[in-house]
This record gives C-alpha cells, sequence and structure tokens, in this order.
C-alpha cells in the first residue's frame, strides 16, 4: 500500500525528484512516455550536483518542450511503500511538488513520446495512487 505525505519543508539533501503540475492558460499538460500507454504530470530524479529547482526546471523543459514558463514550489512530498522506482516497501522518498504556467513550447527530444493539452484531468494515469493526490494538494494550497 502507497501513502502520500505532504510536508512544508524538509532538508535538501534528502530530495530525490521534481514533479511539476503544468498548465498553459486554463489547460492542463501531461506526458506520455514512449514505453507507457499512460499519462504523467512532467516530473524526473534529481542529477548530480543539481538544485532541486534546476531538477525542476530542466524535467519540464525534456518532458515538455516548454521554452518561456514560470515554475514556484508548492510543497514537499513523500511517497512510502512499494513503486516502480522504489522496491522497499518501508522506504520513504522525497520529492518537491511544483507548479508551472507555460508560456511556449518547442519539439521534445526527450523518452515522452508527446504532451497533450486538455481541459480536465485525465483517466489514464500512470500512477493513479500517487498523481491526483499531488495535484489535489496543490489545489488545497491554492496553487492551480
Amino acid at each position: 500500500m502507497l501513502e502520500v505525505r505532504f510536508y512544508d519543508k524538509i532538508e535538501d539533501s534528502q530530495l530525490d525528484f521534481s514533479v511539476i503540475i503544468a498548465r498553459t492558460g486554463k489547460k492542463w499538460v501531461f506526458c506520455k512516455h514512449k514505453e507507457r500507454d499512460t499519462y504523467e504530470v512532467p516530473g524526473g530524479h534529481r542529477e548530480a550536483g543539481e538544485t532541486i529547482e534546476e531538477a525542476a526546471n530542466r524535467e519540464l523543459k525534456e518532458e515538455t518542450g516548454a521554452v518561456d514558463f514560470k515554475i514556484e514550489p508548492v510543497c514537499v512530498y513523500s511517497v512510502k511503500g512499494k513503486t516502480r522506482v522504489n522496491k522497499d516497501e518501508e522506504k520513504e522518498t522525497f520529492g518537491m511538488l511544483y507548479v508551472a504556467d507555460i508560456f511556449s513550447f518547442e519539439e521534445i527530444h526527450s523518452e515522452i513520446e508527446k504532451i497533450v493539452i486538455c481541459d480536465e484531468l485525465i483517466k489514464d494515469w500512470t500512477y493513479p495512487l500517487i498523481q491526483p493526490k499531488l495535484i489535489e494538494e496543490a489545489a488545497r494550497r491554492g496553487h492551480v
């Protein structure tokens, strides 16, 4: 069973992921990975030597083709339980949740097959027990 928690702050060194709830205008922006039939919000692992904000900016650009955008942090989130990324049921992994407004795009050159821009939230989530909770929390905090 997965457990998603939210925090205002945590030690920076504990942050492994950046996840970005992206919009363009009043529409949602979701990604479809080339190896999956599901959709997700942009995000990914922090690379060595990178700040968590640099990771968020890089992932947003790589996964959506965003060129001109405004990004801001929402909160820290954690996931405890077995996932595709985390094989240890007891381990709690931490990430920073961001929101972004994208004003312009370019062609994507990454593992992402395409982006979809839609009025409503998608139904076919890659991480259905995690990503909707992130969006709910961002909404609860007044960010979407």
